[in-house]
């Protein structure tokens, strides 16, 4: 809807007009000829093809021909559907009192609109804007709830200006109206009309309650936050603690639950308020045991060993399921799996030429030491040369079976193992929230690097719970971050 304001100029043919009353710039209105012709008696001036006299460029007339239309009203139909739902409402009351007028107040669902009003509602002057034009959005938003017993579905109005007042203020266009004089000149009337233009933007929302959506919108919140297992292991602790305790699904789900190791019965018996708890052979830990329970600890430690082993200059893993009565080195067990190829993380830790001797350094460790090259001061059950003495037999583990180099001695245990800026790395990417300070750095670094070595020997995390390093490898580890109090708990059973 456009309110326009009107005034004309008329204009003759180039071929009639004064050419001597032409101006320089008038070529911006027309086409150039080419020709140059005489302006003033010594001034000459390009030759323009357009109509004349040029565009008038007065302001348009104040006050504004159309002032008084700031009493008009206009009707606004409006329906917006929502295809989901099938639904389709109008802006227009079922019982619509037609003397009725738009008002934020006392008529918020009126679709006859003043004008005044629209203009006001936009904070604008209507007597000023009714000059030069200008654009008035009216928004129409609605904001549905479908639901039969929660129903509210009403349009609500505003208003702004859309036009800017201090760069491009108005709204203006032209157009002309061409005819012939009897004497078959040609002529044109020009209308430069200045309005104001109104725009009507439509927003909308439907909702609609949707119980299977709720139900799964519910069941992904409990399964993101891992509530499901917490709840179900809740509810059968506590079915295991009533009657139903000793019926058939709870023995099916301890069977299945639960592993029983072999020698484990010889422990069943420790009274100690641990033993509900999986056990568990780890390198480092804080637990501190009751001094009650410390002993049985000892003695089931010796009792019900299950742990595995690896040597360098051995293909295979060993796993041995017997209490310990001497030093783990010689203690026999079975051979469970091949051992895997040795990783080396290209991006992370290893150079090039740390690539090119790799090969190099396998071929050594595999290499008995030649006759003659006993290590003088070695333990008797180390074969490398770097263990130290401990009198605990679950730790008197050397990294070799037979005589030869001790594989921390070795480029790629230094960069895989040792290295702070490979550690770091993998640590943060395994725990990415993990904050490294100067109090637990050395302390994390160190667990973190004794993972390193059984994925290194081992080839898998999964061993992790009962596989031991070797002493040599302990003690280097601990060396390169030791312990403020240099008091360290080594292994104990969860």
């Amino acid at each position: 809807m456009i309110l326009q304001n009107r005034y004309a100029f008329r204009a003759l043919h180039v071929d009639v007009c004064n050419l001597s009353s032409m101006q320089p710039f008038l070529w911006l209105f027309g086409i150039l000829t080419g020709r140059c012709v005489r302006h003033k008696t010594n001034v000459k001036t390009c030759e323009v093809r357009a109509w004349c006299p040029v565009e008038s460029t007065e302001n348009p007339p104040e006050p504004a021909v159309l002032r008084s239309s700031e009493n008009f009203t206009v009707l606004i139909k409006n329906n917006i559907h929502f295809p989901k739902f099938n639904y389709t409402v109008l802006n227009i009351p079922p019982i619509l009192n037609t003397s009725c007028t738009y008002n934020k107040k006392t008529s918020p669902l009126c679709p006859i609109f003043r004008l005044g009003d629209i203009l006001q509602e936009a904070n604008q002057n209507f007597p000023e804007v009714a000059v030069k034009g200008g654009i008035i959005a009216v928004e129409i938003n609605w904001d549905c709830n479908l639901d039969s017993w929660f129903y509210d579905c009403s349009p609500k109005y505003s208003f702004r200006r859309l036009d800017d007042k201090k760069i491009t203020p108005g709204f203006h266009f032209r157009y002309a109206r061409y005819y012939k004089l009897p004497d078959g000149k040609e002529q044109r009337t020009l209308f430069k009309v200045y309005g104001i233009r109104f725009d009507v933007l439509v927003f909308g929302t439907g909702r609609k309650f949707d119980a299977i959506v709720l139900i799964k919108n519910v069941g992904s919140m409990i399964s993101y936050f891992g509530l499901v297992v917490t709840a179900m292991e809740l509810a059968i602790r506590v079915g295991q603690c009533t009657s139903y305790g000793k019926s058939r699904f709870y023995k099916i789900y301890n069977r299945r639950k639960y592993e029983i190791l072999p020698f484990s019965r010889q422990v069943k018996n420790v009274n100690c308020s641990f033993m509900d708890m999986k056990m568990q052979l780890t390198q480092e830990a804080s637990l501190e045991l009751y001094p009650a329970c410390a002993a049985r600890v000892q003695w089931a430690l010796h009792t019900a060993l299950v742990i595995y082993v690896s040597f360098v200059d051995k293909p295979y893993i060993t796993l041995i399921q017997k209490p310990l009565k001497t030093s783990l080195q010689y203690t026999e067990g079975t051979i469970v799996e091949s051992h895997p190829e040795k990783f080396c993380d290209v991006d992370s830790c290893c150079t090039s030429e740390s690539n090119e001797d790799h090969d190099n350094e396998q071929y050594e460790l595999g290499q008995p030491l030649r006759e003659g090259s006993r290590f003088p001061n070695a333990q008797e059950w180390c074969f490398c040369g770097e263990c130290q003495p401990t009198e605990s037999y679950h730790e008197q583990l050397c990294c070799r079976m037979k005589e030869g180099q001790c594989i921390t001695t070795t480029h790629s245990f230094q960069q895989l193992v040792l290295c702070s800026d490979t550690l770091k790395k993998a640590l943060l990417y395994k725990y990415p929230f993990l904050r490294l300070t100067d109090a637990n750095i050395n302390k994390e670094l160190r667990h973190f690097a004794y993972k390193q070595y059984i994925q290194w020997s081992f080839g898998s995390f999964d061993l992790e719970d009962r596989a031991v390093v070797p002493n040599c490898c302990r003690c280097k580890i601990r060396d390169t971050y030791p312990e403020a109090s240099n008091i360290y708990i080594g292994f104990h059973m969860e």
